[in-house]
């Protein structure tokens, strides 16, 4: 997020840092102590499981079938 100067000197320009949607799924639910998820991949979860393959605090259980994943 970049700040504007706006005459007050204290406010100064920051970089930013772009995250994608998967980066910002995973890192929301790793502050709210989620340990494990159930899922089944393909198609637009694809950048998901991506991001889910570099952070090892997430455990994944791959289920057979998504509506038995509810049940997990």
């Amino acid at each position: 997020m970049e700040v504007d100067e706006v005459g007050d000197s204290r406010l100064a320009k920051t970089q930013t840092q772009r995250l994608t949607g998967a980066q910002i799924l995973l890192q929301s639910l790793l502050r709210e102590g989620v340990e494990v998820v159930f899922g089944y991949p393909g198609g637009a979860v694809l950048p998901i499981y991506d991001e889910l393959y570099r952070m090892p605090a997430i455990k994944h259980f791959l289920t057979r079938h998504e509506q038995g994943a509810v049940h997990a």
